[in-house]
């Protein structure tokens, strides 16, 4: 025979109890996958490019979330956000424990293709950190100027930047090094973009919820702008942000891209409005991270899943760097100089 709890005036087994606890916690997770599912078919901009049916996925997921325990429903909403087939979705826990749900074949391939240790032995670990932690950079014995760039994220790049370019401005060229996972603020990269051109230039096509208009890049005056050979480094890893700089300065006659074609991350989010922010906020105390908007290549084609392509390929292995070989730094060092 089963206990009996007595509660306020009523009496329920403990097996009544539990069904209503699990019936309960199942309406949360019903209206947390009912939200993310609402979410993604209201702002996200790829599901008809990507030809993904979200009415059908619906159908197949929502019986699952009725009957679903908690780790279920982790499971379930990690697989919901991973049809979308994008690096940039992620979730987080009330916790802040954030987890991405989906990587790109060529992230994958080149994860392990690179390594700052591995970068940093070129220059007897000569490299220097800048104050806003966002790049590292030196001048190899070729006199060949290298910025490695871990963020495009930190607005105090945009004050530092013009200074460590001035110091590696008596350099044979340049190698600038997006070889990273990180995402950009697109103001910071624009503001990076603006010490190197010396004509007005086309901005990459926006579309946040809908077509952004965008001015020119327009040539600052009054300040030292790098025109010798460039070359910029890209792989797999090469992501969002790092995709977007890396396709405008293809723009630039004396620019070369030399690697390997980048991870394919073309999503973007805006603050202007809350319907375009990307981080959204769950019934289930749970976040999700949901792209608003895209950034195009310039020959109009999408960034999202086709990346941007070197004008050089040099493959590069992760057997080559377990044999401390940086091949794609080495090309581009022996090109500049």
């Amino acid at each position: 025979m089963s206990a009996i709890l007595v509660i306020g005036c009523g009496t329920h087994t403990q097996n009544e109890l539990q069904t209503e606890r699990n019936t309960g916690m199942n309406r949360k997770y019903i209206a947390c996958f009912d939200s993310a599912w609402k979410r993604i078919n209201d702002v996200y901009p790829f599901l008809e490019y990507k030809k993904i049916n979200w009415d059908s996925i619906y159908s197949v997921y929502r019986p699952k979330v009725e009957v679903a325990n908690r780790k279920e429903f982790d499971l379930l909403l990690n697989d919901l956000l991973a049809e979308l087939k994008d690096v940039h979705v992620y979730y987080k826990n009330a916790n802040g424990n954030q987890k991405y749900v989906y990587e790109s074949r060529r992230l994958i391939r080149d994860k392990n293709a690179y390594s700052l240790k591995v970068i940093r032995n070129y220059f007897g670990n000569k490299l220097v950190r800048a104050k806003c932690k966002s790049v590292m950079y030196g001048i190899t014995s070729e006199n060949i100027g290298y910025i490695y760039f871990y963020d495009l994220l930190k607005r105090d790049l945009q004050i530092e930047f013009p200074e460590i370019l001035k110091k590696l401005s008596n350099t044979k060229g340049l190698i600038l090094d997006f070889r990273t996972r990180q995402g950009a603020d697109y103001q910071v990269l624009l503001s990076v973009v603006l010490n190197f051109i010396t004509t007005p230039l086309a901005k990459p096509k926006l579309f946040i919820l809908e077509d952004i208009e965008q001015p020119p890049f327009q040539p600052l005056t009054n300040v030292f702008i790098y025109t010798k050979p460039i070359v910029v480094l890209i792989n797999g890893v090469t992501i969002s942000g790092g995709e977007t700089i890396t396709g405008i300065f293809k723009q630039l006659p004396n620019v070369t891209a030399v690697g390997d074609t980048t991870s394919g991350g073309g999503g973007a989010a805006s603050g202007h409005t809350p319907l375009a922010e990307g981080p959204y906020k769950l019934p289930c105390n749970k976040t999700i991270f949901i792209p608003t908007g895209y950034l195009l290549r310039y020959d109009g084609s999408h960034v999202e899943w086709n990346g941007v392509a070197p004008d050089i390929r040099v493959e590069q292995t992760e057997a080559d760097i377990k044999k401390g070989r940086d091949r794609q730094l080495e090309y581009a060092v022996n090109m500049l100089k």
